[in-house]
């Protein structure tokens, strides 16, 4: 492990990469619970335009002062390379305060980098600002289904707050949201 590894505000610059991470983690952490076109469309040209012109827009105009972008990195070959991104704020559905209950609405890590520490810092990351943002609880959609992104959550003492919801990707993906008390 690197003590070159920190987490820093997500830059224009840094777009590019955020897709290619976010496509290689959704295709490893969706791909077995979708169909093979949708995980093909996933990486397609259009499905990166849009991701593409989303990351850009987070950038540029967030919806508010307390929604972020923020990237993990590391040194690669005496590179300084992004390997990871969350996007987090507050949160969005209708049964959550946005006061005071915040989202991870992204969560991704670059699959050839994962288990080096890279979305612990990431977590870490999203939850100093929350809290900083007086913010109390923070919650987190992952597939119901057993899969990497759960499991990484739960171990680290997310749980299931009862809420569920399908995302229709061709065909239904059951979700499942996480929660965490963040301050005291």
């Amino acid at each position: 492990m690197s003590s070159a590894q920190f987490v820093r505000p997500a830059r224009a610059t840094d777009v590019d990469t955020v897709v290619d991470v976010q496509v290689a983690s959704w295709r490893a952490v969706y791909g077995t619970l979708l169909p093979d076109p949708v995980v093909a469309e996933i990486g397609g040209a259009d499905a990166r335009r849009q991701f593409h012109e989303q990351w850009t827009a987070a950038l540029e105009s967030p919806p508010t002062s307390r929604h972020r972008l923020v990237v993990a990195t590391d040194e690669v070959g005496g590179v300084r390379t992004v390997t990871g991104f969350a996007a987090f704020g507050p949160a969005g559905d209708p049964d959550l305060w946005p006061a005071t209950d915040a989202e991870v609405f992204a969560l991704h890590v670059d699959p050839e980098r994962a288990r080096e520490g890279h979305g612990s810092r990431l977590v870490n990351a999203c939850v100093d600002h929350l809290v900083d943002d007086g913010f109390g609880t923070v919650h987190v959609w992952v597939p119901e289904a057993d899969n990497a992104l759960r499991a990484f959550f739960e171990a680290s003492g997310w749980r299931a707050d009862g809420a569920r919801r399908e995302i229709d990707l061709g065909s239904p993906l059951p979700m499942v949201r996480l929660h965490a008390a963040i301050s005291a």
